[in-house]
């Protein structure tokens, strides 16, 4: 498995770590924040889910960019460029 792979693999799970503790709050904390909320349902399954996927393409652009570009680049030539 190239490094690209491995660091994208780790990323996301971290990404997904958060995630599912994030939903897990804020479906917690939605009982206070019900007054706060116009026009949609303290546990409005579509809005969650909305926002999960936004931040997994997020976090999918965040890790593979910088992991996709450190792979192309030659080890030996940037050790004698030091």
């Amino acid at each position: 498995m190239p490094s690209s792979s491995k660091s994208r693999h780790r990323d996301m799970l971290l990404s997904a770590i958060g995630i599912a503790f994030g939903v897990a709050a804020a479906a917690g904390l939605t009982r206070l924040m019900s007054s706060l909320l116009f026009g949609v349902k303290p546990v409005d399954v579509v809005t969650f889910a909305a926002a999960a996927v936004i931040l997994v393409v997020a976090a999918l652009a965040a890790s593979y960019i910088p992991a996709r570009r450190a792979a192309a680049v030659d080890p030996v030539e940037t050790l004698r460029r030091q």
